[in-house]
């Protein structure tokens, strides 16, 4: 699976199937947790339980990530990011960055094995929001 880099519907980003190739592509500590993108309900709903009540939130929330079972999980619909995920059913997804640095596309572009730009080009935006979800509570982590 290649590492791809990309316009994100929040920032410029890696995404792969791969967390390992991501944790080299990064430098990151090997602990630490993806981020799930998923372009379908129903591939997400076979990968984690989503508690009744928010359903509906997380179908209609945009740019908003949730931590579910301990699992940060984001439902993308926005085109052209929708499409690309779609393709591979789901992708774990982190900024396209060395760990705990800015972003620097000469660096981003040698990790990478595929690069998609459209006319957005690849920028750092605003990250997502983030929220800790339970089946009787949530809390915006970010």
């Amino acid at each position: 699976m290649p590492i791809i880099l990309t316009q994100t519907d929040t920032t410029v980003g890696f995404l792969s199937q791969d967390a390992s190739l991501l944790i080299h592509a990064k430098r990151r500590d090997e602990g630490k947790p993806f981020l799930k993108v998923f372009a379908s309900l129903k591939v997400l709903q076979k990968h984690t339980r989503i508690p009744l009540k928010y359903r509906m939130w997380l179908r209609h929330a945009r740019k908003t990530t949730f931590v579910i079972h301990n699992q940060a999980l984001r439902y993308v619909r926005q085109e052209p990011h929708a499409s690309l995920i779609a393709k591979y059913g789901w992708l774990y997804s982190t900024s396209a960055n060395e760990s705990g640095k800015d972003f620097d596309r000469a660096y981003c572009e040698a990790q990478s094995d595929l690069i998609i730009e459209d006319s957005r080009g690849l920028s750092e935006c605003a990250p997502s929001k983030i929220f800790k979800l339970t089946s009787t509570k949530f809390k915006r982590l970010r």
